[in-house]
Formats: C-alpha cells, structure tokens, sequence
C-alpha cells in the first residue's frame, strides 16, 4: 500500500542550507556529521516570542523545518547540527522522522531555534 505524502514537494520553496549530526563523535570527540547539503528546499514555519527578564526584553526565535520523504536514509536518528534558513545560521535542537505504518518515512522535521 502506498501512503500519501504529508508534505508536498511543491510546497517546499524555502532553501536551506544543511549540517546535520549523528548519534556518535569523532575521535577528536566533535560531533559525527552524516549529512551536509548544498541546498534543500523546504517547508518552513517560524514563529517568535518575547520573554521578558529582570534586564531587559529578550525575542526568542523558533521554527520548524519540513522536508518530503526520509533527507538521511543510512542514518536512523538525526540528533542535532545546524541550518542556514534566509541567511541566519538557526541550531537544529531536534530531528523526527515521522514514519507511516509500514515503516517507511513519511516525512522528515526538523526544529530549529
């Protein structure tokens, strides 16, 4: 059975720039990076909020980034790295990749901040 994809290639126009990291390190001890991208178009959503502090008024910015299908099939988790979304180097803080049924991977998210 084939199921239907969550997230729309034609609705993906936004292009980012991907480092993305594995479960394991290095031998220097540094991140594994399994995927790095020249350009990946997406859908991406951001949002912002203002917090406010003892010192002064601080904007936390958070988005989520969508990509069809699975963007790192060798690897079975995606545990952090870093996007260049519109120019703005944002930190990737979590990676899902949301599967159908059967197993295969439906789409992959990623949040950002």
């Amino acid at each position: 059975m084939k199921f239907p994809s969550l997230v729309r290639q034609k609705f993906c126009k936004t292009p980012i720039y991907l480092t993305l990291y594995g479960e394991g390190v290095t031998e220097d001890g540094a991140p594994e990076v399994i995927f790095e991208s020249e350009k990946v178009d997406c859908n991406y959503q951001d949002s912002a909020k203002t917090v406010l502090t003892a010192q002064q008024k601080k904007v936390e910015v958070s988005g989520v980034i969508l990509i069809p299908g699975d963007i790192v099939p060798d690897s079975p988790t995606i545990s952090g790295g870093f996007a260049e979304i519109n120019g703005v180097r944002r930190e990737i803080v979590r990676g899902v990749k949301a599967r159908n049924p059967d197993g295969t991977v439906n789409f992959t998210e990623l949040d950002v901040i």
